[in-house]
């Protein structure tokens, strides 16, 4: 087939010279458009074709009466489409043909969708929905598809400042060093989880670890409800991306870095995991799952296995009974080393704790009346047993 498959209902126009032959389609003649509608509709390859023709423009026709340009923000594409002004959408309250809103080429971006600046510039906001394959077989959000948008977050964070080098999340100064960022712990605790269409609103910030350290803390919130339901802390260090050593902050980063520090934790200190994580052998583990295998596609821009890649295989010695029956509701990660495609992992996992929550006494995220379970895992390299990383979860029953 030579036309190209579009899976969205869209009423678009493109303003390519002589398309349809004889100029009028839907009394649009004078503009000489190609239209496009459909739920599974087509775009011709003679309209693809002439895109590398000048000038150009994409239009959505978003009312019956009206036009409305849809223009690249940044050169980027946020959330699957070039949009600019774009309010909710609520079925009950809003009217799909005003979804997209008009704007020039020049407009500022829209901070539903692109994220902003608030707090004098300390702390930096964006918008996401959560798509159908984002969820899990609950149909919501999974702690994967939050670490996601974390680092999508934290990574458009570095971008928007102004600070961003060639390296994936570095800074001008760091490239020049050969210089990348790495984490080495993260805590991460869920109120509750998102379901597919939901819209979140991520806030992140940083601020020194220490000497040698940042310390970076995301909130999640409900768009529409402005609750709070994720709270996210983590540790960062220096790593030089050709020796694979960790490095001191050079004088010259910290300068670039320093100006956007801000004082606040996500998590207070009486709630966050600080304990250390228990190390699990052979004779420890309850469960071993091995063979695990990084794929090609699990590698990141720094040329080892991306950090949210590991919570998959941390999962998969859990019992089933317990990813159906429970839900995650806290989880810290120790990262330990570097995990590459060629090596082949093995899961470890054993219950440490289960006890009747106390929703009178317990910190407010670990609220509830269910019985809670506390897993601890390790995730390591199977051939040598050379540990990645160490975590620690949280579980709470899923009944009501």
């Amino acid at each position: 087939m030579n036309d190209s498959l579009s899976m969205k209902t869209v009423a678009g126009t493109c303003d390519f010279p002589a398309w349809p032959p004889g100029g009028s389609l839907g009394g649009r003649g004078e503009k000489n458009n190609a239209v496009v509608m459909a739920r599974i509709g087509f775009c011709s390859r003679r309209c693809r074709d002439n895109a590398s023709r000048s000038p150009q423009k994409l239009l959505v026709a978003a009312s019956l009466d009206r036009d409305q340009m849809v223009g690249m923000i940044n050169g980027k594409k946020i959330n699957g489409v070039y949009i600019n002004e774009a309010p909710l959408y609520n079925a009950a309250t809003s009217n799909p043909d005003k979804l997209v809103k008009e704007c020039g080429a020049d407009s500022l971006p829209h901070a539903c969708l692109v994220g902003r600046f608030v707090d004098d510039r300390f702390v930096y906001r964006q918008t996401f929905i959560i798509r159908s394959y984002e969820i899990g077989p609950d149909k919501t959000a999974t702690m994967e598809t939050l670490m996601n948008l974390l680092q999508e977050t934290a990574l458009n964070h570095v971008t928007s400042s102004g600070l961003a080098g060639n390296g994936f999340g570095a800074t001008r100064e760091m490239s020049l060093r050969k210089l990348i960022w790495v984490v080495t712990r993260i805590h991460v605790q869920v109120q509750r989880y998102s379901s597919w269409g939901d819209v979140v609103e991520i806030d992140t910030w940083v601020d020194a670890a220490g000497k040698n350290g940042m310390r970076r803390d995301w909130i999640i919130r409900d768009y529409n409800t402005q609750e709070i339901i994720t709270r996210a802390t983590s540790t960062w260090v220096i790593m030089n991306r050709e020796t694979r050593r960790l490095s001191k902050i050079p004088d010259q980063v910290r300068q670039e870095v320093i100006p956007f520090y801000l004082n606040k934790l996500a998590i207070p200190t009486e709630e966050n995991d600080t304990d250390k994580i228990d190390k699990l052998t052979d004779a420890t583990a309850e469960r071993i799952r091995s063979g695990l295998a990084p794929r090609w596609n699990d590698m990141d821009a720094n040329q080892h296995v991306n950090n949210v890649k590991y919570i998959g295989w941390i999962l998969e010695s859990v019992p089933i009974n317990v990813l159906e029956a429970f839900s995650l509701t806290s989880m810290t990660l120790e990262y330990r080393r570097e995990c590459r495609q060629s090596n082949l992992l093995e899961s470890l996992t054993s219950a440490t704790a289960s006890i009747v929550v106390d929703s009178d006494t317990d910190p407010p995220h670990k609220t509830g009346c269910c019985p809670e379970l506390e897993f601890t895992h390790l995730l390591r390299m199977q051939a040598d047993k050379a540990e990645i990383v160490r975590a620690r979860t949280e579980w709470h029953s899923k009944a009501k």
